[in-house]
């Protein structure tokens, strides 16, 4: 009975899994971003005044992880599309030079 029941659960999980179809184009995108963030620190800084508050201004930094480990920025892309598409990437990945 049991493995009728294993049997039964691993074949619904494969069948979700073949149902789940990620569009190539928008992994690359989010793939992109990760490979970006890969490259270096990212960053914003912001500031202005308003007539209601006054001045205001803030800052954000950005590190992530795969940075922090060296990963290579174009590997990182490769692999994070290959985890959501289950395929090599479409094309390249357009990232910001250094």
């Amino acid at each position: 009975m049991r493995l009728r029941v294993a049997s039964t659960v691993a074949g619904l999980m494969l069948l979700a899994a073949c149902a789940t179809t990620v569009d190539p184009e928008r992994a690359a995108q989010a793939c992109e971003e990760r490979a970006r963030a890969a490259q270096g620190p990212t960053g914003e800084v912001t500031f202005g005044f308003n007539s209601q508050s006054g001045s205001f201004a803030g800052a954000t930094v950005g590190l992530s992880s795969d940075f922090l480990t060296g990963k290579d920025p174009v590997e990182v892309y490769e692999n994070c599309v290959f985890q959501r598409t289950g395929m090599a990437p479409i094309r390249p990945p357009v990232l910001r030079q250094m």
